[in-house]
């Protein structure tokens, strides 16, 4: 299992970003979805926690083939999604990630919001996580893939016309208010021989990328969502979930059903560590044509 805690600053209130986070998760998974890729949202209802008490649940299914390193494509199945449950007990949440044909991987991320510059080096009050694990991210310096840049996102050049915040200059996590601290402390788990070091790392590159975007976009959209309140965010929730949902749903309704688990070539060492994960039919021979037409989605477990 490979830990890690980012710490993501912004120019935000912790009490701002309550309503920015809700913001801008439901633009960036719309704008990120089509072609049968994307975010499809399940559920998003009260909820409440056994430990945390009340807080709000959601539930998602993010399709994501084509974004896999070419050595995991060959036993992936062609329409390939990862679960999602997400606990929001704001200015605490949790989040964690599963699939339901691979059972030894597992995504946890607990996440802390304060308003400080990201100096709490025991946020969650526990253990502190070791200063070689924890990583600053600069949503105004550090890079993101080429694909994520654009103008109207670069912190150097914004400027928010309801507030007067930017642009941020070098060194503005020192002395710029307000300001507030995104702390996410990742566990991931791939507990496959062969597989395991470098799954681990691919996943934690992508969140590292994911965090990044993020957490620019919901600073650069400011002027998007500032002063909405509770119900106006939920409402434009509920609208982008609608219209993600349909984008993600329009290319697999029109796509062979029997594509999803067309076998592909797998080497036998490949093979050999898919049977200890207890993956055979999906990846490795054809399905009978009856299973394809009575649940052409299925992944021998039970969807979230």
């Amino acid at each position: 299992m490979l830990m890690k805690e980012y710490r993501i600053c912004m120019p935000l209130t912790v009490d701002e970003y309550k309503i920015g986070q809700l913001y801008m998760i439901s633009k960036y998974s719309c704008e990120e979805s089509g072609g049968g890729e994307g975010v499809e949202v399940v559920r998003n209802e009260s909820d409440v926690h056994p430990q945390h008490g009340a807080g709000q649940l959601t539930e998602k299914r993010i399709y994501l083939s084509s974004k896999l390193p070419s050595w995991a494509k060959s036993f992936v199945p062609r329409f390939f999604y990862v679960t999602e449950k997400a606990w929001n007990f704001y200015p605490y949440t949790i989040t964690e990630y599963s699939a339901s044909f691979l059972p030894k991987f597992s995504i946890r991320i607990e996440t802390r919001f304060e308003n400080n510059n990201g100096d709490n080096d025991n946020v969650f009050g526990d253990t502190p996580t070791p200063a070689g694990n924890v990583s600053f991210l600069d949503i105004l310096s550090d890079p993101i893939p080429e694909k994520h840049y654009k103008e109207s996102e670069d912190l150097s050049r914004w400027q928010s016309s309801k507030t007067g915040r930017g642009p941020l200059k070098d060194g503005w996590r020192d002395d710029h208010r307000p300001i507030m601290c995104s702390y996410k402390r990742v566990c991931c788990s791939f507990e496959v021989y062969g597989f395991q070091t470098r799954t681990e790392e691919f996943i934690h590159r992508n969140i590292r990328d994911i965090l990044l975007v993020g957490h620019r976009q919901a600073v650069a959209w400011i002027d998007e969502w500032h002063g909405l309140n509770m119900e106006e965010v939920r409402e434009y929730e509920r609208t982008m979930q609608e219209k993600t949902n349909s984008k993600v749903k329009l290319n697999q309704n029109n796509t062979d059903p029997s594509a999803a688990f067309r076998p592909r070539s797998i080497s036998e060492s490949d093979e050999r560590s898919l049977k200890r994960m207890g993956v055979v039919n999906a990846a490795m021979s054809d399905p009978p044509a009856s299973s394809i037409a009575k649940s052409p989605m299925r992944l021998n477990s039970t969807p979230r």
